[in-house]
């Protein structure tokens, strides 16, 4: 079915011209909102393995990591080229050092042709910004799950919606592109509070996006509150139509990288929906195209 966005693979193939693939890696980090430096229990929607984040076996070194899922992604899906991905929890927290050593160890092979790194906006600085710019096509996600302070207050996020904007304009500053990473369907959130952060977004020219549904996970601090007094969860459609609407607004350059999520459903509580990818991926492209809409048909009039 066409797409009327500008997703992640189209990115991958201008970028490229070859069959490129994100590889998952798990170098054994940790958070500060879970460690004590900013909180305890790490955010409201977060389980005990970072909401998915813990995607490897942590006794596998990094490269015994990389070269298990050249092999596979090579097998099944004639992947050329890589993109190591450092995924679980905060990939910058950790002294510059540190940092350094574990990046440097991705490029043992060539087909590793850009690294992307997971983190929080809280947990960079100037040093080691410069140091993720020295890299072979550096990104680094960011999440941020809204642009509303109080929102952030109320999921116990740690940082407000400035930290995050310092953050993506020192970052891009250095040639780093930037992803950032938000949630829709917050209790407290109207359409219009969702919105508002793709505008935000938008004004800062983020280079990707991933948007998640909110998602009661198990052992996670939201399951907690929603065992004592459930709340309105969106349905499929509704969610569908308001990532349409922000899809409308972000600029035509601002890659697509997720939209329907890829979790496990055995810790899933609800929306049960939110495991049927390709439902929604399918539900997404008909509605752009019975509006006639397209990626930042609105982005010029925010």
């Amino acid at each position: 079915m066409e797409k009327r966005y500008y997703s992640y693979s189209e990115y991958l193939r201008k970028t490229f011209a070859k069959k490129v693939y994100k590889i998952t890696l798990d170098a054994g980090f940790y958070c500060p909102n879970r460690d004590g430096k900013i909180s305890f229990g790490g955010c409201l929607f977060c389980d005990e393995v970072g909401s998915f984040s813990r995607c490897n076996d942590i006794e596998l070194t990094i490269q015994e990591q990389i070269k298990t899922s050249i092999e596979k992604l090579s097998n099944q899906f004639k992947a050329e080229e890589f993109i190591a991905y450092f995924q679980s929890y905060s990939n910058t927290y950790g002294s510059v050092e540190k940092l350094k050593e574990i990046y440097d160890s991705v490029f043992f092979d060539d087909r590793i042709v850009g690294i992307s790194i997971g983190t929080r906006p809280d947990c960079v600085d100037s040093e080691k910004l410069d140091l993720i710019s020295t890299y072979k096509n550096p990104w680094i996600e960011y999440g941020l799950q809204s642009a509303n302070d109080e929102t952030l207050r109320l999921i116990n996020r740690g940082h407000d919606f400035n930290c995050f904007k310092n953050a993506v304009i020192e970052t891009k500053k250095r040639g780093i592109k930037v992803c950032a990473h938000i949630i829709l369907g917050f209790e407290n959130e109207t359409r219009k509070d969702m919105l508002e952060t793709a505008k935000k977004l938008a004004e800062l020219d983020i280079d990707g996006i991933k948007i998640h549904m909110l998602t009661v996970l198990k052992d996670s601090p939201l399951y907690e509150k929603y065992q004592q007094k459930p709340f309105y969860l969106m349905n499929m459609e509704q969610y569908c139509e308001i990532v349409c609407d922000i899809l409308e607004i972000l600029p035509k350059t601002c890659s697509i990288q997720r939209i329907a999520g890829t979790g496990f459903s055995e810790t899933t509580i609800e929306p049960k929906w939110v495991n049927r990818r390709f439902e929604i991926l399918n539900l997404i492209d008909k509605m752009m195209i019975s509006r006639n809409s397209f990626q930042g048909d609105k982005f010029n009039s925010i």
